[in-house]
C-alpha cells in the first residue's frame, strides 16, 4: 500500500494525545536517518526500512482519503517519517499533499527537521488558517547534529523557525527529543518564536545500539522504555525561560498529568495548536499533479 494514513487512538500508552491522525507522504523509510528515531526501530526489524530510497505515497490515495476525513480534521503530516526529507525536493508530494488539504480545509501539522519547510514556494501555498509547524532542534551545534542525524543544521532549522514566526504563522520550537549533553539552553532562550514544545527521548533495545551516549539517567521503565525521572525532566525544563508558551508533551503517564497542571500553556492540548476551524467546500472539481 502506498499511503500512509494512520489513526492511533488504539495505543496502549499515551492515549491523550489530541491529534491522533497521521499522513505520512513517504514511508518505509527516511533519508534524515535520525540514530535516535523510535520509528525506524519500530520498521526496521519486520524489513520495511529503506533510508535510501524512501516510498512516496500517491496522491489519488491521499485526496480519496482527504475528502473523506471528518470535519474539524487536524491531520499531523511527519510521524513516522519526515515530509520534507531530501526527497519531496524531487517528488513533491507533501507539496501536492497541503494544497489537496487547503481544498478540503482540513488543519495540518507539520513537524519536520528541514529547513525546506520555510523556503518561499512553500510558504505562498500555506493556509494561515489551517496550517501549524513544529521545527524540530535536537542540538545547538551543527557538527555535533551531523553525527547523529542527517537533517538540515540546527542553524538552518532555527532560522527556518525564525522566519514563519516573523511571518504570523502559528509555529512552535519543538525541542525533540530533549537530550541535555547536545542543547545548550542559552542558545535556545533567544529563538524568536513565542512556542515551545519539549519532549524528552525514550530509549529502547534499538535506540541504544543505534546512538551511543550515556544512558545512566534513564532509570525509570514505562511501555517497554527507559525515560528520566520526573525531578530530571522538571530541572531541566525550569531552565527554558526565553518563551511566552511552553508545553511539554509526555509519554509517561504520571508526567504527563505534572506537566498538563503545571507547566502547560493549554492544559488541554499539549501541541498548543492555534485552531480555527472552517467551512468545507461545496463540491468541486479538485485537480492534482505530482
Amino acid at each position: 500500500m502506498s499511503l500512509f494514513f494512520r489513526h492511533t487512538d488504539n495505543r496502549k500508552f499515551n492515549t491523550w494525545c489530541k491529534y491522533t491522525v497521521r499522513l505520512d507522504t513517504y514511508g518505509c523509510g527516511c533519508q534524515h536517518e535520525c540514530l535516535y528515531c523510535y520509528a525506524r526501530g519500530l520498521l526496521d526489524f519486520r524489513g520495511n526500512w529503506n533510508s535510501e530510497k524512501p516510498k512516496p505515497g500517491t496522491l489519488w490515495e491521499i485526496k480519496n482519503t482527504v475528502s473523506q476525513l471528518p470535519k474539524n480534521t487536524v491531520v499531523r503530516l511527519g510521524g513516522m517519517t519526515d515530509c520534507f526529507q531530501p526527497i519531496e525536493r524531487q517528488k513533491r508530494i507533501t507539496y501536492e499533499t497541503i494544497k489537496i488539504l487547503n481544498y478540503y480545509k482540513i488543519h495540518y501539522l507539520i513537524v519536520t527537521k528541514s529547513q525546506l519547510v520555510s523556503s518561499d514556494e512553500y510558504i505562498r501555498i500555506y493556509d494561515k488558517e489551517l496550517v501549524h509547524f513544529q521545527i524540530s532542534v535536537t542540538s545547538t551545534n551543527d557538527d555535533t547534529s551531523r553525527s547523529f542525524e542527517k537533517a538540515s543544521p540546527p542553524s538552518q532549522r532555527i532560522a527556518a523557525i525564525e522566519k514563519l514566526s516573523g511571518l504570523g504563522f502559528d509555529v512552535s520550537v519543538r525541542l525533540s527529543p530533549f537530550i541535555e549533553q547536545f542543547i545548550d539552553l542559552n542558545t535556545i532562550n533567544l529563538i524568536k518564536c513565542d512556542k515551545i514544545l519539549i519532549e524528552f527521548l525514550k530509549v529502547n533495545h534499538y535506540i541504544r545500539k543505534w546512538f551511543p551516549i550515556d544512558y545512566s539517567d534513564y532509570t525509570l521503565q514505562y511501555g517497554g522504555y527507559n525515560n528520566l525521572q520526573l525531578g530530571k525532566k522538571i530541572n531541566l525544563v525550569n531552565q527554558i525561560t526565553g518563551f511566552s508558551e511552553k508545553s511539554v508533551g509526555e509519554y509517561v503517564a504520571d508526567h504527563y498529568y505534572y506537566f498538563r497542571e503545571n507547566v502547560n500553556f493549554n492544559p488541554d492540548d499539549c501541541c498548543n495548536l492555534m485552531v480555527h476551524f472552517q467551512k468545507r467546500p461545496e463540491n468541486k472539481q479538485l485537480r492534482i499533479f505530482a
